[in-house]
């Protein structure tokens, strides 16, 4: 493939002055993913009737949105025991433009190419926090005429609906429309503080989420795991394989009748079996699948519309492989149920405290682990699973029309994977998954001849 050549640096701030000044951070904003979680856009050539400039047009609008998100424009500051505050300090965000002669014709082909991560913006962690944008875009023009927008956004100021709020109102504001929700920017509705119920110290609250994921069995740690290397690969699943598997998941014996299993269980279940299979576990070998859940509707009372943060938080299904392989796909299924249903305003408080009182919160942080032995590492013999399934992802439209294809950027951790819709065809489905390069083939293989 051509190479892709960076042709100008741009650095976007709010169009009109916005507030300044600092605040901490919510407690759940602090653990798991604080580093950048990349996503990309395809589009067409733009059409005759679209008369502006691509990169004239991103840079203003994105301008005149980071007035109304002007946390974006911000950096990230360290406070004592590895805490973290937001600057907002209007230092604002970085708009690469970049062009290429290749020809963009396969989109799923073109993910795996060596080329594609200089598609996505990069992030240089080893630099001082406060010096690294909350978020980066990277248009790139092909030979052919098609366009490529990838984004990274720090996932320590917003997860993914709250960013996918920001890019759908980026669009908006470019094609000369209002905005269509407000953002809600005052976090304080998340800070542990004497808000909190008295529930929030309960003692029974042992924190066993943050516990450090299993390891293989006669492992002491995770090195050579983390060493190996990795591939991803995106696996389609049609809307009559997704019934067949809800079909036998909801008529086995740990199906609830009242409810049944949702798509995401189902799947999920599904894919943390086939990587038990795929992988070689023993029957005996422990393995924690790692979920993230949605609060905003889960919290008394319920965040407001809008709410413009992070409000996902990770728990942990654990089982051992021999469980899993041996029972039916409903015990898997089960598993995941409950981990969520575990999800409710008591469990998010009580969670919040007990961080609020964690000395240091640097063993929940993955800037940490980073190129490092140390950490929490969700491969092999665990998962992480994150659904896009509800999130607006679709009908990014800056003027030109909407995307031809959107899909994660990088994503080479082994064991992280991804459940989105399909764009072409209703119902089905789209796994984005990391395994183990001697694994992958064995997963594919179970992933289909199971169902």
């Amino acid at each position: 493939m051509a190479p892709i050549i960076i042709r100008n640096t741009y650095t976007v701030v709010p169009a009109e002055p916005t507030w300044t000044g600092r605040f901490p951070l919510a407690e759940w904003d602090q653990v798991g993913t604080i580093t950048h979680v990349p996503t990309i856009y395809f589009y067409d050539k733009p059409p005759d009737s679209f008369q502006g400039n691509v990169v004239e047009t991103l840079k203003n609008s994105l301008s005149r949105a980071l007035f109304h998100f002007y946390p974006l424009a911000g950096r990230l500051r360290w406070l004592p025991q590895d805490r973290l505050e937001l600057d907002c300090n209007a230092a604002g965000v970085t708009l690469i433009e970049a062009e290429s002669e290749a020809e963009l014709i396969d989109f799923n082909n073109f993910l795996g190419a060596a080329e594609f991560e200089k598609l996505v913006p990069q992030v240089n962690y080893k630099s001082p926090i406060e010096t690294i944008p909350l978020f980066l875009a990277q248009v790139t023009k092909f030979k052919c005429g098609r366009i490529s927008l990838s984004v990274k956004v720090s996932h320590a100021v917003v997860d993914g609906q709250s960013a996918l709020h920001f890019l759908s109102e980026w669009g908006r504001i470019a094609r000369g429309e209002p905005l269509e929700t407000v953002p809600f920017l005052d976090r304080k509705v998340l800070w542990a503080g004497e808000q909190l119920p008295p529930f929030a110290t309960s003692p029974q609250y042992e924190g066993k989420e943050f516990e450090e994921p299993p390891l293989l069995i006669g492992e002491t740690d995770c090195v050579e795991e983390r060493k190996k290397e990795t591939v991803v690969a995106m696996l389609k699943l049609s809307k009559s394989q997704l019934q067949k598997l809800r079909s036998k998941v909801n008529t086995s014996e740990y199906a609830d009748p009242a409810r049944g299993f949702t798509r995401y269980e189902t799947v999920t279940g599904h894919v943390w079996r086939c990587a038990c299979k795929a992988r070689g576990h023993s029957p005996e070998q422990p393995t924690g699948l790692v979920i993230s859940v949605d609060a905003r509707s889960r919290v008394q009372p319920p965040l407001p519309r809008g709410y413009f943060g992070n409000a996902t938080l990770d728990v942990v299904a654990a089982s051992i492989s021999g469980e899993l392989i041996t029972n039916e796909l409903g015990f898997a299924a089960g598993k995941i149920s409950k981990a969520i249903k575990n999800v409710t305003n008591e469990y998010v408080m009580t969670g919040i405290e007990y961080l609020k009182n964690h000395e240091d919160l640097k063993e929940f942080q993955d800037i940490h682990t980073l190129g490092s032995t140390e950490g929490p590492f969700y491969g092999n013999p665990n998962l992480g699973l994150v659904s896009w399934l509800t999130l607006p992802m679709y009908g990014l439209d800056f003027g030109w029309g909407q995307e031809v294809y959107m899909g994660p950027g990088t994503n080479d951790l082994d064991g992280n994977s991804l459940l989105l819709p399909d764009k072409t065809e209703d119902g089905s489905l789209i796994l984005a998954t990391c395994q183990q390069v001697v694994h992958m083939e064995a997963f594919k293989k179970h992933f289909y001849e199971d169902i």
